[in-house]
């Protein structure tokens, strides 16, 4: 990308931000290290940041806001939940489910990025990807439970527990500078998203693509 001044679209995560200190979050919030995982992903954006300020390589980096939907590893909560009463599981297994994510459709996500793409700014700036829309992990495991016409109980498991403060009590996007750039911005409800998900589980269960072995990473 450097030699070809090719255009680099660098995949980045709304997980850099931390715990909102003020909501909707915006490009401008503070970086936190609140994991290892998030050290990792303020540092790659440096990296990526230094070679467009070192060597003139376009650059735009894209910030989304937990992507889910088919294909997303089991380790993830959404296909976590949805595999385990699919399974037949007489309760479901779950973390902390007081914290709020702003969930982005996955087909949403790439549209983003293409449009990313096919933009004219390639100056180094950031973009956040997400809806706007605020949802509890409780609230989402409702609405699963709803789509599968159950209603089991929940059991909180330890090793489904963040340290304390690595957790991510909530993330809520503002995407208003990706709308002024690209005219787009995330728009798949929540409840088609996730019955698009389950659709694909069910599949690929059934199939035996996407067993106990697999995606558990």
């Amino acid at each position: 990308a450097v030699k070809y001044k090719k255009h680099l679209v660098f995949p980045s995560t709304s997980e850099v931000y931390g715990s909102a200190r003020q909501v909707p979050i915006n490009e401008n919030h503070p970086l936190q290290a609140q994991s290892p995982y998030s050290a990792t992903k303020i540092a790659a954006d440096a990296i990526a940041t230094s070679f467009h300020n070192s060597y003139n390589l376009p650059l735009t980096i894209a910030r989304p806001f937990n992507t889910y939907g088919p294909r997303q590893s089991r380790r993830a909560f959404i296909p976590s939940v949805i595999s385990q009463i699919l399974n037949g599981s007489s309760e479901i297994k779950v973390g902390d489910t007081s914290t709020t994510r702003d969930l982005t459709f996955v087909k949403d996500t790439a549209q983003s990025l293409a449009n990313l793409m096919d933009a004219s700014s390639h100056n180094g700036d950031v973009y956040n990807i997400g809806t706007n829309n605020e949802h509890s992990i409780a609230g989402v495991i409702e609405v699963i439970q709803e789509l599968l016409e159950t209603s089991l109980p929940l059991s909180q498991d330890p090793a489904r527990i963040r340290p304390e403060k690595s957790e991510v009590v909530r993330l809520v996007c503002d995407n208003s500078k990706l709308l002024s750039l690209t005219g787009e911005v995330p728009s798949t409800d929540l409840k088609v998203g996730l019955g698009k998900t389950i659709d694909w589980l069910k599949a690929n269960i059934a199939s035996g693509s996407y067993s106990d072995s697999n995606y558990a990473i």
